[in-house]
């Protein structure tokens, strides 16, 4: 995404003015835009004109529209993001109030004005529009018959490609009906990975399949690329493939295979590496140590609160909804573990690590030291201060006392 201009008042109110590059843009203005911002556009209309004879004729306009934003709606398969709102800036074409949907497009510019631009929204447009994020992993994961192809970035897993094509078993056809559909999968999949996979931005690909499918198709891309002028560039990029074991060919086996130790270490140097190491290192200290590992928003707060979170993890989809008080108490958490000097790490919703996190509430923390909560909960002695018993058991249960309970 390119940073065309970039305004902010001193009140956080202002404006930016972006391009949409490639499909993974419109993710991040999904994130981005949000219900009461004011969305400026270029778009076609059908407009109506009467004449002085009073017949009515219609032609398509190009015009510029604002509108302020009531919903967006993001579509990842077709790569559609489509903003919906009441006109608030009078247009010679357009009622002021009526209603439109814009659908942003790439390579056309937009501006977007927030009444007040968060720290969330701002690091967001800052690693967007930052060109050292780019998809600089691929992989394929597969099986006999079907493979799933995907480029993996520091925001999302997108599957470029479901390859599926019967390959008869062996034992109930002959060896070389067995071997041509295997060849037949195989080419394929060679296919879809000359469509799909940039080298020149590829650092790494990754193939991962149960047995030893991805031996066998690793040796069959190298000796087509060898006779195919059309797959050369396999073998001029030997070096980045990387083969591993997974369970099975479909997508959810990403995780266990971004998960590999070995995989780990050869993607050191790719941006998609660091959100699975950190995802691995809380889940780790949850074994080992589970006082210094938290997740859920009140045990997150209240670790914080005594300067303990060393790293926090938070999906980008606990900031996209609508209710502007649940947003902001996120933002508050975030900004304040920053200003307690801790690391802050944000997961996408579409990345493989991000849907992990999601099941963990979509927020967790790495502790500096380990903490013991429910210890510091008032504890209830029967035996002691009867006065101050009868009187609990006049006016009810105590409201403080055991309002706190852990769901690790």
């Amino acid at each position: 995404m390119k940073l065309i201009k970039k305004y902010i008042e001193k009140d956080l109110s202002g404006y930016v003015k972006l391009q949409l590059e490639e499909e993974e843009d419109l993710w991040h203005c999904y994130n981005l835009i949000s219900v009461g911002d004011q969305l400026t556009s270029s778009t076609v209309r059908k407009i109506q004109k009467e004449t002085a004879t009073g017949s009515v004729t219609s032609e398509r306009q190009k015009l510029k529209l604002t509108i302020l934003v009531t919903k967006i709606d993001y579509d990842g398969n077709s790569s559609l993001l489509r903003v919906s709102g009441s006109t608030c800036v009078e247009n010679r074409f357009i009622k002021m109030g009526s209603y439109h949907t814009v659908d942003l497009e790439m390579n056309r510019e937009f501006q977007l004005f927030k009444p007040e631009w968060d720290a969330i929204s701002l690091d967001l447009v800052k690693n967007a529009t930052d060109i050292g994020q780019r998809a600089d992993v691929a992989a394929l994961i597969m099986n006999e018959g079907l493979a799933n192809l995907c480029l993996i970035t520091s925001a999302m897993t997108v599957v470029k490609g479901r390859i599926e094509v019967p390959v008869p078993r062996k034992g109930r056809s002959t060896n070389d009906n067995h071997q041509k559909g295997l060849e037949k999968f195989f080419d394929v999949i060679l296919q879809s990975i000359q469509r799909n996979i940039n080298f020149q931005v590829v650092k790494c690909f990754i193939i991962a399949s149960p047995a030893f499918v991805k031996d066998k198709f690793y040796q069959y891309m190298m000796d087509q690329s060898s006779k195919n002028d059309l797959y050369k560039e396999f073998k001029a990029n030997k070096s980045k493939f990387i083969l591993t074991h997974s369970s099975s060919g479909h997508r959810y086996s990403l995780k266990e295979v971004l998960s590999d130790p070995a995989v780990i270490q050869q993607l050191s140097s790719t941006k998609a590496a660091s959100e699975v190491k950190i995802l691995n290192d809380f889940y780790d200290m949850l074994k080992k140590d589970p006082n210094r590992a938290f997740y859920g928003f009140e045990h997150v707060k209240k670790a914080n609160e005594k300067l303990a979170v060393e790293t926090l993890l938070v999906t980008d989809e606990l900031f996209r909804g609508k209710d502007v008080k649940t947003r902001k108490k996120y933002v508050d958490l975030v900004q304040s573990v920053k200003e307690n000097k801790g690391e802050v790490k944000l997961f996408s919703g579409l990345h493989v690590t991000g849907e992990q996190l999601s099941k963990l509430s979509g927020v967790a923390a790495i502790l500096r030291y380990p903490l013991e909560l429910e210890d510091e909960e008032e504890e209830y002695h029967p035996d002691e201060n009867e006065e101050e018993n009868e009187e609990d058991e006049t006016n009810g249960d105590d409201d403080n006392y055991d309002e706190y309970t852990s769901n690790r």
